[in-house]
């Protein structure tokens, strides 16, 4: 068994861990630790707050409290529900290698884990953004299916469509919600991995439209706030049906009319922040 060096992300400073031969991580007890700080705060929250197809997964993963998983334990399962497996990835990877991932059924997992002075809000997603809110949707075959779709669809899109693209992924698969006979509840993984924003996704506080894939397309966001608005599926089915559907040909209809106005403020300048 080799270990191999471990690699400084580009953007934020965090080491990421590199896999031995056997494609074992070696995570240290203060990280371990922060995993489970994580879990143990996430899991309290999330009751009641997200869909039974989330849970189902997370019961078929069983993920450990007390320490980070190994991504082999995760293929395990995925590969098993839906033939999808995850990959080790250095943070944030480009556009075509994100595409390319998907298009074959494989996620891309970042292999470092937030440090406990960021537990909040990270520039870029560790670990536990992309097992702990992702990979139990995985699971289900129409998200899943939604999911390797949109990897295809990206491939072969130009960067114009694929920032629109992004809108649509940001709008389900990050931060969708779902109505159930349960009542309304959370899919979407930048909700489910963020303390404030499983609160605030279910208050009366942003606004609740139903989905349309071209209001989706159409819809401005910015990453570093609670979303002013979430759209909502009547089922995890509806995902299923837009995979079949002619989603660039939707994309080609949202660029020729542009975009909705934001419900939202700019983002702040370098300086003005600085200033402020």
């Amino acid at each position: 068994m080799k270990a191999h060096d471990d690699q400084i992300t580009s953007k934020t400073g965090y080491r990421v861990h590199m896999p031995d031969d056997d494609g074992y991580i070696a995570w240290s007890t203060r990280e371990n630790a922060t995993w489970q700080t994580l879990m143990e705060r996430q899991l309290a929250l999330v009751e009641g707050r997200v869909c039974r197809e989330y849970l189902d997964g997370l019961e078929r993963l069983a993920l450990l409290r007390d320490r980070v998983p190994q991504l082999a334990d995760i293929d395990r399962v995925l590969r098993d529900a839906t033939g999808w497996e995850t990959a080790q990835v250095p943070a944030l990877i480009p556009f075509d290698t994100f595409f390319e991932l998907l298009a074959a059924r494989r996620f891309p997992v970042a292999t470092f884990i937030r440090s406990p002075e960021e537990m909040d809000y990270l520039k870029e997603p560790d670990i536990f953004h992309e097992i702990f809110g992702h990979c139990p949707m995985l699971t289900n075959p129409s998200f899943a299916e939604f999911t390797a779709t949109y990897g295809r669809l990206g491939l072969n899109a130009t960067p114009k469509e694929r920032v629109y693209l992004a809108r649509l992924y940001w709008m389900t698969v990050e931060f969708g919600l779902v109505d159930t006979a349960e009542g309304r509840r959370i899919y979407g993984g930048g909700i489910i991995s963020s303390p404030k924003e499983t609160l605030h996704a279910l208050s009366d506080t942003p606004v609740h439209a139903p989905f349309d894939p071209m209001d989706a397309l159409r819809t401005p966001y910015r990453i570093d706030i609670l979303q002013p608005l979430y759209y909502v599926l009547d089922s995890l089915e509806t995902l299923h049906e837009l995979s079949e559907r002619d989603i660039m040909g939707m994309v080609h209809e949202a660029m020729e009319l542009g975009l909705f106005e934001p419900r939202f403020p700019p983002k702040p300048k370098p300086t003005e922040a600085a200033s402020a």
